[in-house]
Parts: C-alpha cells; sequence; structure tokens
C-alpha cells in the first residue's frame, strides 16, 4: 500500500486496517511537546546570539556590559526586553524579526494580568482591572469596604463547620485570589491560611473569602511601586509563629525582602515538621529567608547591580541568631537538621549580618 508523502504507516496487520497519522514538521499549540521544543529552539537561538543564560531563572538572557547591556525574559510566547540602549534593543529586535514571527507592542503597560505604570519616579505594577473583574463575577463589586483582609481573631481548622455542598465556587475564588498577590503582598497570609482548606472546605472557610473580597474593594489599584531613586541595601525581615496550626501544631513562616525602599519579595507558608521549640520555628524561617536572599543576589548578579554588603535580615528572636551566630549551641541544635546551618556559614563569609528587632508584643 503506497502511503501519501508526509504519513506513517502504524499497525501492520492488514492494508484494510492500517491506521494514518500525521508526520508535522512543525509542532502545534496543544501538543504535550510543543512548549518544550519551542523554548528550546528560542533558547538555542539566543545562545548563538550571545546571550547568557541566568542559573538564577532560566527564563531570563542577558547580554553585554554598561550601556550596551540587555535583559530578556521570555513566559511561553511573551517576551519582556529592558535595557540602557534603545539602539541596542533595536537590533535585538531586529535580529529576532529574521528567526520567528513576532509582533511588537511597543513599551509594556500589561503583561499577564499586571498593569504597570511608567513615570520619572519609577515603575507602578498593580491588577486593577483583574481586581475589579474578580469582584464583579460572584457579585461582590458594590459591597460595602472593610478595613482588614481577616478577622484577627479567627482560628480556622479543617474539622468545625459544614462542609459545602458545592465546592467549584470555594475553589474558583482562592485560585483567583493567589494569582492577586503578584502585587497586593497584604493578602498574602489570608491567601495561605485560605489554600490550605481546598481539599474539603467548609462553611467559616467560605465566609473568611467573602469577608476578604470587600476589603480588596477598599483600594482595588493598590500595588507595589519600584523607586528609581532608591539605594541599593537589602534587607529582609523573617518571623515564625509557633505551632500556629491548630490542626497539625504546624508553624507558619514568612518573610519580606526590601531593596532599598521597595518591597520585591515575600512569602507566608506552613513548616512541613513540627517545631520543638520556637527558637527552632524562628531558625528555620531564617533558614528559608537567607535561601530567598541568597537567590536574589544572584539575580541581581545577572543584571549587573551591585548591592550594598552584607545583606541585612532582621529577626526578633535572639536565640535563633545566637544559633545562627554562635557554634557554641551545638548541644541544643542536634535535632536541627544540617541543611538549616548554611545561615551561620553565610553569617561568617560576611554575606548576612542578622540584627534583632523588639517585637511590640
Amino acid at each position: 500500500m503506497d502511503l501519501p508523502l508526509g504519513y506513517l504507516r502504524q499497525g501492520e496487520s492488514s492494508p484494510s486496517s492500517t491506521k494514518l497519522v500525521c508526520k508535522l514538521h512543525k509542532s502545534l499549540y496543544g501538543l504535550k511537546q510543543a512548549l518544550r521544543q519551542w523554548y528550546s529552539k528560542f533558547s538555542h537561538v539566543l545562545i548563538n546570539f550571545g546571550f547568557l543564560q541566568s542559573k538564577s531563572d532560566y527564563s531570563l538572557f542577558t547580554k553585554g556590559h554598561g550601556s550596551s547591556f540587555v535583559a530578556l525574559l521570555v513566559y511561553v510566547d511573551d517576551i519582556i526586553l529592558t535595557g540602557p540602549s534603545s539602539s541596542v534593543i533595536a537590533e535585538l529586535k531586529h535580529f529576532l524579526h529574521t528567526q520567528f514571527k513576532l509582533k511588537d507592542l511597543g513599551c509594556h503597560k500589561h503583561f499577564f494580568g499586571l498593569e504597570i505604570a511608567h513615570s520619572k519616579t519609577g515603575i507602578v505594577f498593580s491588577q486593577r482591572h483583574y481586581t475589579l473583574q474578580l469582584l464583579e463575577d460572584p457579585g461582590y463589586l458594590a459591597c460595602k469596604p472593610t478595613l482588614v483582609p481577616m478577622d484577627p481573631k479567627l482560628h480556622l481548622t479543617a474539622t468545625d463547620g459544614d462542609l459545602l455542598p458545592d465546592i467549584t465556587h470555594y475553589r474558583r475564588l482562592v485560585g483567583k485570589l493567589l494569582y492577586l498577590t503578584l502585587s497586593r503582598p497584604d493578602i498574602t497570609f489570608a491567601i495561605h491560611k485560605l489554600t490550605q482548606f481546598v481539599a474539603q472546605p467548609r462553611l467559616p472557610h467560605l465566609q473568611a473569602v467573602h469577608h476578604l473580597l470587600p476589603y480588596l474593594k477598599t483600594s482595588p489599584g493598590q500595588g507595589l511601586l519600584f523607586s528609581s531613586t532608591s539605594s541599593l541595601q537589602v534587607r529582609a525581615y523573617s518571623d515564625a509563629d509557633w505551632e500556629s496550626c491548630l490542626d497539625s501544631r504546624q508553624s507558619t513562616i514568612g518573610f519580606c525582602i526590601f531593596i532599598g525602599d521597595f518591597l520585591v519579595s515575600w512569602k507566608a507558608k506552613k513548616q512541613t515538621t513540627v517545631s520543638r521549640s520556637s527558637a527552632k520555628a524562628e531558625y528555620r524561617a531564617l533558614s528559608s529567608t537567607a535561601s530567598e536572599l541568597i537567590w536574589l543576589q544572584q539575580l541581581l548578579q545577572d543584571f549587573h547591580v551591585k548591592v550594598d554588603s552584607p545583606a541585612l535580615l532582621h529577626c526578633d528572636n535572639q536565640v535563633a541568631i545566637h544559633i545562627a551566630s554562635n557554634p557554641i549551641f551545638h548541644e541544643r541544635t542536634k535535632h536541627i537538621e544540617i541543611d538549616c546551618h548554611f545561615v551561620r556559614e553565610r553569617v561568617t563569609l560576611g554575606i548576612l549580618k542578622l540584627l534583632l528587632i523588639r517585637s511590640p508584643y
């Protein structure tokens, strides 16, 4: 049986039962390997053009130094270019047009739901349109605003309250709110708590979500300002809430990192193990924060940004600072995993400097 060009034979039982499959010369959207093949092709072209692929973020490519520096960030098939020289960026655009079919959208103002505003004082990121759409879908666009994202006296558990008959509504809202944390660090802790109950949400959990939505109505355009005149001192604040989870008695850690006066990274997460003491929980929080700081410093090196050293890491637990700074506490730290002690190594090398801050409580 003769097969047309571009087809392969699948199955050899008989000519009548032969199945024909198409042999594609280009990958199509929807295929499992399409994204991988596209990224492999794109990165290969950039590296051959002289770009260096970042080890901190493999979607970041950089080239040149000083005024000829240019950075390229790719997400699937969306690309952001930046650099001090417009001629270098124009040259890169021309090269990419010779290799791929691209559409130049000019100065970026929107990127995956993020609204970007440029001014002489800096850059502002917000998700105003996304927030208003999030409020409009469940009918909360005309609700009365609230002052806090979550009641500080509220303690959610996995067993209190009735199970929701329809869990899709809760999961849909929490999923949308999770994406909003990209520009709203003020709701990160509340969303962190609510995501812990997506498996079996109950009525108190849904009520907490409905309390959070009016808070967003207070300032839907709130975002982050990255000032052009701020210093480059890296500062971080680390904290832990010991045994805060009423179901598993695990601690919740959190940190926020600033470059100068603007916030660049933040996180709230429940620890995977139970800490035997508050000092251990705080020390684990220091370890997570130090890991994020080291990654951020490596990323800044890819951008050729010189920051003030050492990075300042603030903590309100003096015992955790002593453990990280003084190796004589060996007897009290035998139960702590070795990977947590890399904080002490960074302090010894002068990369981090631990500072004690007084808790107001």
